[in-house]
């Protein structure tokens, strides 16, 4: 049995022998206030009567010398997303720096989309004093049970209801609100729209896309949607699928940059030209946009403005100050795809 089960274990007699939970444990060991004096000498005791000992992280986190977060990555298990994606690592770039000018080092790790509680294990074990979670994916209510037992961590994603958690996201219904304005613009008036809606930012995406075709008094068409997830292929293999059901179209909005130049690769393969047949916009902005042929038209998400909120927004949690949720403006960027 690993050290790391052998704790679990553990801190779960812990938690039963005391008729608390796991997570009061963990608060009592690391001297939370939050836990009153008698629950808490009452599991120091159980502790001790176990052997149980508690790892140098969590000593320092007590005596404030921990100045390590964790930056965690949910990884799409289904759609075997990459943490080289561009996007990840450009948030990363930007965290890195962020954390740094405030004096903190980061731990990088990565965890399956479909187990994302799993997100708060490096501070439940004392290695980190908090966590940025960088994708919300379908976790909302694991996301609120994470916030609800006291853990210091914010979001990169959208606001959603019901939320106890922070979130630091881009404006994603402003976002696909431009991007279909842009193509409009351009006297587009069958927009395809890749992206999975079932993702909470992609969603806001694609409700923007439909509030400005609703604004010219027209309607999504849902032969012209397909739910492409994020890994890049997924563009080229949405064009063939609006092929294969005899969609026409004469735009179309991608939910990223990567799906939408793999779109237009998928484009060019069916002698179809982008802008003339077809006008393309992506979304945020990567740095190989401005190279791609042809320059990508995008939406701009500011990542080194979100770092530093994200930054701000740990801080305050950690400081045991309110940290409301912080909604970034976006930006279209107008290159040559549209």
């Amino acid at each position: 049995m690993s050290t790391s089960t052998s704790r679990r274990l553990q801190m779960a007699d812990i938690a039963r022998l005391a008729g608390v939970s796991t997570s009061t444990v963990s608060r009592a060991l690391n001297q939370s206030p939050l836990v009153n004096q008698e629950t808490r000498d009452r599991i120091l005791d159980l502790a001790r009567s176990l052997n149980y000992v508690i790892n140098i992280g969590a000593q320092n986190l007590r005596l404030q010398q921990n100045r390590t977060v964790a930056v965690v990555i949910p990884i799409e298990q289904a759609t075997r997303q990459q943490l080289s994606d561009p996007f990840f690592l450009s948030m990363l770039g930007n965290l890195a720096d962020a954390f740094s000018e405030q004096g903190f080092d980061i731990l990088v790790s990565r965890v399956d989309a479909d187990q994302v509680d799993a997100a708060a294990a490096p501070f439940d074990a004392g290695r980190v004093i908090g966590v940025v979670l960088i994708g919300q994916g379908r976790h909302h209510e694991e996301l609120n049970r994470i916030a609800a037992r006291g853990v210091p961590f914010v979001v990169w994603g959208a606001q959603l209801p019901q939320q106890l958690y922070t979130t630091v996201g881009g404006d994603n219904l402003a976002g696909g609100r431009l991007a279909t304005e842009r193509l409009l613009a351009q006297g587009r008036r069958r927009i395809a729209f890749l992206g999975d809606i079932t993702l909470p930012e992609v969603a806001l995406r694609h409700r923007g896309y439909a509030a400005a075709l609703a604004a010219q008094g027209l309607e999504p068409d849902p032969q012209l949607h397909v739910a492409a997830s994020f890994l890049p292929e997924s563009g080229g293999e949405a064009v063939e699928e609006l092929a294969r059901r005899g969609a026409m179209y004469d735009g179309l909005f991608a939910a990223s940059d990567l799906l939408a130049m793999r779109a237009i690769h998928g484009l060019r393969a069916q002698g179809r030209k982008v802008p003339s047949d077809v006008a393309v916009v992506g979304y945020d902005d990567i740095e190989l946009a401005s190279y791609f042929h042809p320059p990508l038209t995008t939406v701009r998400q500011p990542r080194d403005v979100a770092a530093r909120a994200l930054v701000d927004a740990l801080l305050s949690c950690l400081d045991g100050k309110p940290a409301p949720s912080v909604l970034l403006p976006t930006e279209l960027i107008v290159r040559t795809s549209a």
